[in-house]
């Protein structure tokens, strides 16, 4: 009897170690996360700040009536290099994914912060589009379903596993559709890409915290520091795109255009 309190408090206090570090891993995911925001937004902000200019002096090309392009801004919005700048933060996240089991966790993170930088500059132009009072209304609202999703992905009972091919599959259809319209324009076809956008990655936000949560539960125990810095990171990677996909589409439907 002795012998099998023993074994049961030693499972018990292994369990809340695990909890314990699962606690801390996902803080450490959202964390990570959380400053990668922080960091887009405020690189577009100052981006945009240095595109545009009120003096015609100094412009490089008009906006609107009382608005222009200095050349900053000229060359990031109006020239090939805009096409650079927009395909960039797919390239990242390519070579990330790649190269990730070549880094260490701290490089990993040094790379996430600067693909979060240039994230900032590909989306930039939203200041210039819409006005500033929208863009915080739908960060706000971005972030209250963000959250919401995120938690029931962590405390679901239910598998999501089954999910991921179709959302993932959805996702490739909606970047190719998303790159012919850039040629097509048309107005009805980017309503339908937002509103199909905006459900596939709140599904996402559900799945990949709850795939996250399973992948520290499964290699818990082998105490892998590095790996679970890692994993932290791309983590954090996953639950960040799916944020800054879900506030663009939303954008795009809720947002007030100058």
């Amino acid at each position: 009897m002795a012998q099998f309190d023993t074994i049961r408090s030693a499972a018990g206090a292994r369990s809340a170690e695990i909890d314990a570090g699962l606690r801390a891993h996902m803080n450490k995911v959202y964390g990570t996360m959380a400053v990668g925001t922080f960091i887009t937004f405020l690189a577009a902000w100052a981006i945009s700040g240095l595109a545009v200019t009120t003096d015609p002096a100094n412009a490089a090309a008009q906006l609107s009536a009382d608005k222009y392009l200095t050349s900053l801004g000229y060359a990031l919005y109006g020239s090939p290099l805009k096409w650079v700048i927009m395909f960039a933060p797919l390239a990242f996240v390519f070579g990330i994914s790649a190269g990730i089991n070549r880094m260490s966790a701290a490089t990993a993170q040094l790379v996430f912060y600067v693909f979060a930088t240039v994230m900032g500059l590909s989306i930039s132009s939203i200041f210039l589009v819409f006005t500033g009072q929208s863009i915080i209304q739908v960060f706000l609202i971005t972030s209250i379903a963000f959250a919401g999703l995120s938690l029931v992905g962590y405390t679901t009972k239910k598998d999501l596993s089954g999910m991921g091919t179709f959302l993932i599959m959805g996702l490739i259809g909606l970047i190719v559709a998303s790159i012919v319209n850039m040629f097509l324009a048309s107005s009805a076809m980017a309503f339908a890409i937002s509103v199909i956008g905006v459900l596939i990655f709140a599904g996402l936000t559900a799945y990949d915290t709850q795939r996250i949560k399973n992948e520290y539960l499964q290699h818990a125990h082998m105490g892998d520091q590095e790996w679970l810095g890692k994993a932290a990171i791309m983590g954090a990677l996953s639950l960040y795109l799916d944020f800054i996909n879900m506030f663009m589409m939303l954008l795009q439907l809720l947002g007030n255009r100058e």
